[in-house]
């Protein structure tokens, strides 16, 4: 296993800037943020372009990984692929589309997205709808030798009550999207173990479960930290009064690996068991160590140095 990061919680920097600064805080894979230019969330970050990606570009990406002796298991692009809007939806389909194509010239073997929801249906509605319009998604990328991958964030601030906004949140889904595509062509899995806590999921035992399948693909290693006296006075379902952001739901929130409540140790036991010999890549979005650059560059040392020892299998110098 790799001990890597996604770029994503590093957005005013360049991807050159970014990989110096991960070889040198020890971290040997990225997972490039390739967001469309110009966003404005915290996490469209745009380290690639890839709907300019040029061989040029391909020979430049390859010099800096080479330079730094950094891989990519993975560009990422998490969007909604299933949005209500079909002029907004076929926009999302066709950047995920040149993230495929970016993949594909780097010879980087998956792309991440959400499955995503129309919040405006049931989940047995979305699952009809992806059903008939994601098969397509995931061909164009079986054509170009790469795999698309589903994160099992239920981004829940898509929706307006904090319902699951992306059919990737559950094991029961896992096995359905991985059909998506007919005999196993489907989505694969892209485990995030810090959304399923607070959804009274086991994370060891989902991983588990997925590990059996061969549905892992890839890991981010992100941590969660509860409240459960905020749990009583909120629900589930978090805040309803001043809630100040869609991930402000006041009884839970996401930290950097070895600041939350999960067992690392055990997670990457059973990694390491399976034989995952794939990246394991921090996902920034902890509250307490962000903000600025600097002080998410050093959530990113704690969580590599809570990570390292338990992904390579070496203790620290």
């Amino acid at each position: 296993m790799k001990l890597g990061l996604l770029t994503a919680c590093l957005p005013s920097l360049t991807l050159a800037e970014s990989a110096a600064w991960a070889a040198g805080a020890g971290y040997r894979a990225l997972e490039v943020a390739a967001w469309p230019k110009g966003g404005s969330h915290l996490h469209h970050a745009a380290h690639l372009d890839v709907v300019d990606f040029s061989g040029a570009d391909v020979d430049r990406v390859h010099a800096l990984l080479d330079r730094h002796g950094l891989t990519v298991p993975a560009v990422t692009y998490c969007d909604n692929n299933l949005h209500g809007d079909p002029a907004r939806r076929e926009r999302v389909h066709r950047h995920l589309r040149a993230c495929v194509d970016a993949a594909a010239a780097l010879g980087v073997p998956y792309v991440t997205t959400f499955v995503g929801r129309d919040v405006t249906r049931s989940v047995a509605q979305n699952v009809a709808l992806a059903e008939r319009i994601l098969p397509p998604l995931l061909a164009y990328a079986g054509e170009r030798g790469v795999r698309l991958l589903a994160e099992n964030c239920p981004m829940e601030g898509w929706h307006p009550d904090g319902y699951p906004g992306n059919l990737a949140y559950s094991p029961e889904l896992w096995e359905w999207m991985a059909d998506l595509g007919g005999r196993g062509a489907g989505f694969l899995l892209a485990y995030d173990p810090s959304h399923l806590p607070w959804l009274g999921i086991d994370p060891v035992a989902a991983l588990d479960q997925a590990l059996a399948r061969g549905a892992v693909a890839h890991v981010q290693a992100k941590d969660v930290e509860i409240d459960g006296a905020a749990r009583t006075r909120y629900g589930v379902f978090g805040k309803t009064v001043g809630r100040r952001g869609p991930t402000d739901v006041g009884w839970w929130r996401y930290r950097v690996p070895g600041r939350g409540s999960l067992d690392w140790r055990r997670l990457l036991d059973r990694l390491r068991r399976a034989g995952y010999a794939g990246t394991v890549a921090v996902e920034h979005e902890d509250p307490v160590w962000g903000g600025t650059v600097e002080r998410t560059k050093e959530g990113l040392k704690i969580a590599a140095e809570h990570l390292r020892p338990l992904v390579t299998g070496k203790p620290q110098a």
